[in-house]
């Protein structure tokens, strides 16, 4: 309006960046100077004999209900309104609590220091689904994040919040990395707090303590129930659960051989995501503490009696050892996955570790090869062995003796099941007995022992007969002779 003042209304338009028709527009009906007034409301208000003297009272007594409930409230007591009204009611709420409400929480955006803070959680992994050898794996990750450069370690854990996971997994990781932050930052994890009531000065877990020292690293924590106070590594657990998504996604397939083939398969996916900050991890690495020569314990010890059973119970789970050591006491380590046993300082087996229930039986981490010797004396045994279903290595093996007991008697089904778990240990045929024995029971018969020992026996094969000519000894003087002539 102001070029029109002097031009044409096409020049006029073309300065001011409309087109020609716009222009002409604008000249015939111009804007008006100022805007116009609000527009005044077209129906009475639905809350306006209620909104102060009901919803007003319920808000100031409830400061945290929801909107749904106060509307819940509302049509209770006047139910001659509309159900339409529940909008209207939110947005009179939200506003009321805008300018009435109290205050709330805020949060104070924090400006990190390269190699001060590194800070550890864990976080649950059931829904990407993931299963080794085709069962469902139930598991965690232990998760570490250095908060100034990004720096990032996941450790698979298969219990809970336990010190030994913590321990394992936070001493990965500073390995890995190759230095140590000075503050170590968590959640109230119970395997480093006691969480004793806001008044204990001091609740701190004595071994938790100790790890922190030993690696010259100042334990913190955040205030209980406010998660935001960690989220330099709470928003990362989403982006490092969606990598492995779309990994797995990738990879066409959520099913490993075995839990090392996973465990690799996560190190992979955290290794790609530090590539993509490897300068400002190298930058963070340079200010970091030097490590201690060793690292700390990272297990639980114990000390368990190896009774006639041929086991021990540790935590309301049974474990199988070989029969030698019957009458021993053995000491122990127990890790997050897996138990290390030791005789008089010397490293034994390792077992693998299962765990419990909250209720229910006990749980049975049984191996048919520590009994399957004392089993063979003793068939009948197995008919109700406490553990008869964690006996058997593979399902081929439990449905071979739930069909014989079908067909055959009670002493001649257990002595089936337990030659054929005795040929697949005398002759370490274990998978491919379990393969014959499959096809058997889909032909609808039991496999036959004798046909499957002459399979799988080595053949023993006659010694040859050697016939050694001994040569006369008057030809050794001759040799002496060439020496004294050489």
């Amino acid at each position: 309006m102001t070029h029109k003042k002097t031009d044409t209304i096409e020049v006029a338009a073309a300065k001011a960046g409309f087109s020609r028709a716009t222009g002409y527009r604008l000249a015939a009906d111009p804007p008006p100077a100022r805007e116009k007034n609000p527009r005044g409301r077209r129906r009475p208000d639905p809350l306006a004999d209620i909104f102060d003297t009901v919803v007003v009272p319920i808000l100031e007594e409830n400061p945290d209900i929801r909107p749904v409930g106060v509307f819940e409230a509302v049509m209770s007591r006047h139910p001659e309104l509309d159900p339409g009204v529940r909008r209207t009611l939110e947005r009179r709420i939200r506003t009321w609590r805008a300018e009435h409400g109290a205050e709330k929480d805020v949060i104070f955006r924090q400006k990190h220091e390269p190699g001060r803070q590194g800070l550890s959680d864990f976080t649950h992994m059931g829904a990407l689904g993931v299963t080794v050898a085709g069962q469902a794996l139930d598991h965690m990750l232990y998760h570490f994040r250095l908060a100034w450069s990004g720096f990032a370690h996941a450790h698979v854990v298969l219990g809970g919040e336990s010190f030994t996971a913590l321990a394992e997994g936070l001493q990965d990781a500073l390995w890995h990395l190759g230095g140590a932050p000075r503050e170590h930052r968590t959640d109230s994890l119970s395997a480093a707090f006691c969480n004793l009531d806001k008044d204990a000065a001091e609740d701190m877990t004595g071994r938790y303590r100790a790890l922190c020292e030993h690696y010259g690293m100042e334990a913190t924590r955040n205030n209980r129930g406010v998660a935001h106070e960690n989220g330099s590594i709470e928003g990362p657990h989403g982006h490092l659960k969606r990598r492995i998504a779309d990994a797995l996604a990738l990879r066409g397939s959520s099913d490993f051989e075995d839990l090392d083939a996973y465990r690799r398969f996560v190190a992979d996916v955290v290794g790609r995501a530090n590539a993509h900050r490897s300068r400002a991890i190298e930058a963070e690495g340079a200010v970091l503490q030097d490590l201690p020569v060793d690292r700390t314990v990272d297990y639980e010890p114990i000390s368990v009696n190896i009774t006639s059973s041929s086991g021990f119970i540790l935590r309301r789970v049974f474990y199988t050892v070989p029969s030698r050591l019957i009458g021993h006491r053995l000491g122990g380590r127990v890790y997050d996955d897996r138990i290390e046993l030791f005789l008089s300082g010397t490293h034994l087996l390792t077992l693998p570790r299962g765990r419990a229930g909250a209720t229910g039986p006990n749980v049975h981490v049984v191996n048919y090869r520590h009994v399957i010797h004392s089993l063979k004396k003793k068939p009948m045994a197995l008919l109700n062995l406490v553990y008869r279903d964690e006996l058997f290595p593979r399902e081929a093996y439990r449905h071979c003796f739930e069909k014989a007991l079908e067909r055959l008697t009670e002493r001649e089904a257990c002595r089936l099941a337990v030659g054929l778990l005795a040929l697949a240990h005398e002759e370490s045929c274990e998978a491919e007995l379990a393969a014959e024995i499959d096809r058997a029971l889909k032909v609808g018969r039991l496999p036959d022992p004798g046909e499957l020992k002459a399979r799988f026996a080595p053949r023993r094969g006659k010694m040859p007969s050697v016939d050694v000519t001994r040569p006369p000894l008057v030809g050794y003087g001759s040799l002496l002779s060439a020496g004294d002539a050489a």
